[in-house]
């Protein structure tokens, strides 16, 4: 097997979470992949690299140009005005608002945020680009069968983030990401099996309206667990995409 894993992860390191009422030391932290990485390690199971880069026309070819853009100068912006912490949105476009989007970076924070434990660190931007990346060399090792037995070890995860919106610790879809890839490189029909106890709400949406790509999800009742609005059994897609979506909420 082969491991592709990036140093570049420990620059997502954010110190605040909302959770629970409390600002909290965030739960997605680096040690979850260093951890990993020392078992794959300690193990034996095969060659750990380092990803190449693949640039940014993998990631317009599947997320909103804006909320890229967003993403890259997030932290930016949030440093030129008075707040002193991490990026963490307060104020969201709710039932019956505009949806427009706003120029001041707390609302465009809002705009693009799904929920609010998720915060923006100085370094987000460039970890989540080598994240993508990280995913992109798995797949194309895939693609040129090189290796059978490919493991992409990415953070930031991925399944949490949307066309055009991040939260659940996640900023760009990275499976989401490598699925696109392997179409445009001439894969006809590419599935994701997502098992997670949250339910990758950002890849459903990604995908929802196609028929190209087929989602199943294994996970939490969203009743009871994160993200609650996403991962029901009737959310079987949509329009081309009627039926290329699988959901199994286990209690």
């Amino acid at each position: 097997m082969i491991t592709i894993f990036s140093e570049k992860h420990r620059l997502r390191n954010a110190k605040t979470e909302l959770f629970g009422g409390l600002l909290v030391s965030p739960y997605e932290n680096p040690s979850r992949a260093d951890i990993i990485l020392e078992r794959v390690n300690s193990e034996k199971l095969g060659e750990v690299i380092a990803p190449k880069e693949f640039g940014m026309k993998p990631v317009l070819a599947l997320h909103d140009a804006g909320f890229v853009e967003f993403l890259r100068v997030a932290w930016d912006k949030w440093s030129q005005t008075e707040y002193k912490g991490e990026v963490i949105p307060t104020c969201w476009p709710a039932r019956r608002m505009s949806t427009r989007i706003p120029d001041f970076i707390e609302g465009k924070v809002g705009y693009y945020a799904m929920s609010s434990e998720t915060s923006i660190n100085k370094g987000t931007w460039e970890a989540a680009l080598a994240s993508k990346d990280v995913a992109l060399t798995g797949a194309e090792l895939l693609l040129n069968g090189d290796e059978k037995g490919i493991f992409s070890l990415c953070r930031p995860p991925g399944h949490h983030a949307a066309f055009d919106m991040f939260g659940g610790y996640c900023f760009l879809n990275n499976a989401a990401i490598a699925a696109q890839w392997f179409r445009d490189n001439g894969i006809d029909r590419v599935t994701i099996l997502d098992v997670d106890f949250h339910h990758g709400n950002g890849t459903q949406d990604i995908f929802y309206e196609r028929e190209d790509v087929l989602y199943l999800s294994l996970h939490g009742d969203p009743c009871d667990a994160f993200p609650h609005f996403s991962g029901y059994p009737e959310e079987t897609g949509q329009g081309a995409g009627a039926g290329a979506t699988f959901n199994w909420p286990l209690s």
